[in-house]
């Protein structure tokens, strides 16, 4: 009988939640063992309420764990911890309510005792490690650098089961919680119960009766009052709440404080767990929007603070392995963007990053290629900006021209994806002149010739201005190289891919001969005579490229058939890049060259 009703109850309680009354008489059975220990535990497991948890079940709850009479897992499932140092989740609520005055030796003492007993547990070595950016020097104990999170997120299957019957019973929760209030100056503030991702208010931690000189954040006013109060400043009880004031990211910036950044980062990264991962945004439009304006203000932080927070970028790394890559496109690919590409990384780039946005890349819609490409192409130039650490950016450059290749085959070379590639490649062409890094990568095949043999005009006018640039940057490069010894070298593959693409790229649009034998691009003869195109051999040259033709059909209307006349005309649409890569390697540009007579030469 017992059994039958315990399903019984464990039935309504899944499905609808447990009403108040009923969560105190269960509460207290269970904790009374009156039922025995495991149904003790099993009572525990489904208490979900289905509105609110009364006061009385609490007093009660805390009653029965000072008594002592429950076993420890019984204890930990009541209220997720208990009066004793060991438990992981008092060590939890010490590392958040922990200040600097509040660390003595007596307490460093009784934790590094605990540890002695129990062996080096995360929890206790991470409230250590609190304890020791405090104060360093009563925590002598060897401790990593960067501690991952000891605490870990318990219950995770009775929190699933929760939010479930929350969001069914979301309407009378709202009620009763509105019966139960005197006074709501924002109702619309929280909508949900158990997502809570508006930044929290700037309050104080403590009401101190000291006779210190204590300033709290929230009564600045001015910069200027924040530089005269900076050593009197009180952190506020969340430190959530920095994100959301300019003066706060000031005092941040300026303390540099390792314990406000040591909370703020726990903060963040537990925010973005339980929201994004545990209990992802559902896609409706107030959900989204509100998950928008919180990643905003996380982006505007970093960008403020010119760094990107740590549990931001373990966040990410989880999230690429679930993300659609629709939900909150821009704010993500903004902050996989101000992740430092630092030189430890690169052996775990692959995995942690490359391999998630691949897969994405590969099955979204040519408009998110666009975007990742973009997004690729600013994390290259803050690498190369910030830091100038050359494996990074090669990497990167590396993958960006796997992408690019593949992107452009799959979306049968996209005009919008080819221009976003070309844009990026401006960049890469420049990288020893403008940034000083001596690493000059060239295009792949897979974006070259799509973009030599490109319909629309513009690509193959970037194309033209980048081949020119990689000139500039390669003869400057070995110009270097003969004057002086140089700590770097340009690889002898480099010259002969630049000297390939560019006799490719001549023999196709100055000399008439764009199948050259024995080049990558070779062709059959019996197939292109199969193709039935009188003269292919000059399909591709300065008037009957499928991307000028159409201006030496308006030339030729016009003016006539000289050479001279037609390439002035040409370079004069605007063609800048065609002109400095034609000017450069064949020594013919805009300006008219006239014979002795005065008349302009006919093409040859």
């Amino acid at each position: 009988e017992l059994e039958r009703n315990m399903v019984r109850v464990e039935t309504v309680a899944l499905s609808k939640g447990l009403p108040p009354e009923v969560i105190t008489v269960l509460l207290d059975l269970a904790l009374s063992l009156n039922a025995g220990t495991a149904n003790c535990t099993r009572v525990l497991k489904f208490l979900i309420p289905a509105t609110v948890v009364p006061q009385e079940a609490i007093v009660k709850g805390v009653s029965w764990l000072c008594v002592g009479k429950m076993p420890m897992n019984a204890q930990v499932r009541a209220a997720n911890y208990y009066f004793f140092f060991q438990c992981p989740f008092i060590c939890h609520l010490l590392y958040l309510l922990t200040m600097r005055e509040h660390v003595h030796p007596y307490r460093v003492r009784k934790l590094l005792d605990i540890q002695a007993k129990m062996g080096r547990q995360p929890f206790l070595t991470q409230l250590l490690a609190l304890y020791k950016v405090f104060r360093p020097d009563l925590v002598t104990l060897s401790l990593p650098s960067r501690v991952r999170t000891g605490f870990k997120n318990h219950n995770s299957t009775w929190k699933v089961a929760l939010s479930a019957v929350q969001r069914k019973n979301k309407g009378a929760v709202l009620v009763d919680q509105s019966l139960s209030l005197d006074v709501k100056e924002k109702p619309s503030s929280r909508k949900r119960k158990l997502h809570h991702l508006a930044i929290p208010p700037l309050t104080s931690a403590f009401d101190s009766n000291s006779s210190k000189k204590v300033l709290r954040l929230q009564e600045l006013r001015s910069f200027k009052e924040l530089l005269e109060n900076i050593h009197n400043i009180e952190l506020p009880a969340q430190m959530g709440s920095l994100l959301g004031s300019a003066l706060a990211l000031h005092y941040l910036d300026c303390v540099q404080d390792e314990s406000a950044f040591l909370r703020l980062n726990f903060w963040l990264g537990h925010s973005l767990q339980e929201e994004f991962l545990l209990c992802p945004v559902d896609g409706s439009s107030d959900n989204t929007s509100e998950a928008c304006r919180f990643l905003s203000t996380i982006l505007f932080s970093q960008q403020f603070l010119q760094e990107g927070f740590s549990s931001t970028e373990s966040f990410l790394y989880k999230f690429l392995s679930v993300w659609d890559g629709c939900l909150l496109r821009p704010q993500i690919l903004d902050l996989l963007s101000d992740i430092p590409l630092m030189p430890s990384f690169c052996e775990y780039m692959h995995k942690l990053l490359f391999e998630p946005l691949k897969q994405l890349y590969f099955t979204s819609t040519v408009f998110f290629k666009v975007c990742m490409l973009f997004f690729v192409f600013l994390s290259v130039c803050l690498t190369m900006t910030l830091s100038g650490f050359m494996d990074s950016v090669m990497e990167l450059v590396r993958f960006v021209g796997l992408l690019a290749s593949e992107g452009l085959r799959l979306e049968s070379c996209h005009v919008l994806l080819l221009n976003q590639t070309l844009a990026f490649y401006e960049t890469v062409c420049d990288m020893f002149l403008k940034f000083s890094l001596p690493l000059i990568i060239m295009p792949p095949a897979g974006v070259f010739y799509p973009a030599l043999f490109a319909t629309d005009s513009v690509s193959v006018d970037r194309l033209g201005y980048i081949m020119y640039r990689y000139r500039k940057n390669l003869t400057l490069a070995k110009k270097q190289e003969q004057q002086r010894e140089q700590t770097f070298h340009i690889s002898r593959n480099t010259y002969k891919e630049f000297n390939r693409n560019l006799q490719a790229m001549v023999n196709s649009m100055w000399n008439s001969w764009w199948c050259v034998p024995g080049s990558e691009i070779e062709i059959d003869k019996d197939l292109i005579a199969l193709s039935k195109v009188a003269e292919p051999w000059c399909r591709f040259d300065l008037i009957h490229h499928p991307a000028l033709f159409s201006y030496a059909i308006e030339f030729h209307q016009r003016t006539g058939k000289y050479w001279n006349w037609y390439m002035e005309f040409l370079f004069n649409q605007g063609f800048y890049g065609l002109n400095n890569f034609i000017q450069t390697n064949t020594g013919h540009g805009s300006t008219l060259n006239s014979q002795e007579d005065g008349q302009p030469k006919s093409q040859p």
